[in-house]
């Protein structure tokens, strides 16, 4: 018996509903959603992220019209792991703002042992955005600090949107390389 397509395997479960169906598919790209999280988190947070992702397929799937599944849910990996980011940082952020004693206590703490502060960690990404060209410090500022979608900074910038892509990904490696050479 000929093994399923995606399409068809995707077209039965749109008709049934039938988890089996879709965990059958969602099994074929686990390992792909699995080594996609692991660039985002660590194997915890990134097994985590494979069981909400198929919780979010369940839905998702029913949703839109996927043509191309593979690709399509390489994207919804990434999306889902940047979007966990970004709401891990704001509550990061605020709890800082709720709950000043509790930085100043993990400050001196750091502090006491020789560990990096916050203070210092956003001094050096300061220092770092200033070394980057102007089209990736725009750029990066715009999406990770003002929390522009790719089309925003796109229309903002005047950028094409393969470019903007291309400039945050290169500012961020910069950054990376630059405070890794700070701290060295």
């Amino acid at each position: 018996m000929q093994e399923a397509s995606d399409a068809e395997l995707i077209q039965e479960y749109k008709k049934t509903g039938n988890l089996d169906i879709l965990a059958a598919l969602y099994q074929r790209y686990m390992s792909l959603v699995y080594g996609v999280c692991l660039k985002y988190f660590d194997e915890e947070g990134s097994k985590d992220a494979v069981m909400q992702i198929f919780e979010e397929l369940i839905t998702k799937l029913q949703q839109y019209e996927v043509q191309n599944f593979k690709s399509w849910l390489h994207v919804l990996t990434r999306n889902h792991c940047l979007m966990k980011i970004r709401s891990m940082k704001h509550k990061e952020s605020l709890q800082v703002s709720i709950d000043d004693t509790t930085v100043v206590e993990n400050e001196e703490i750091n502090h006491h042992e020789g560990g990096i502060t916050l203070e210092d960690h956003l001094q050096q990404m300061e220092k770092c955005m200033e070394t980057l060209p102007e089209e990736q410090k725009r750029s990066v500022d715009l999406f990770y600090l003002q929390e522009k979608s790719y089309r925003e900074v796109s229309s903002i910038t005047g950028y094409e949107m393969n470019k903007v892509k291309s400039y945050i990904q290169n500012g961020k490696r910069n950054l990376k390389i630059c405070i890794e050479q700070q701290n060295a």
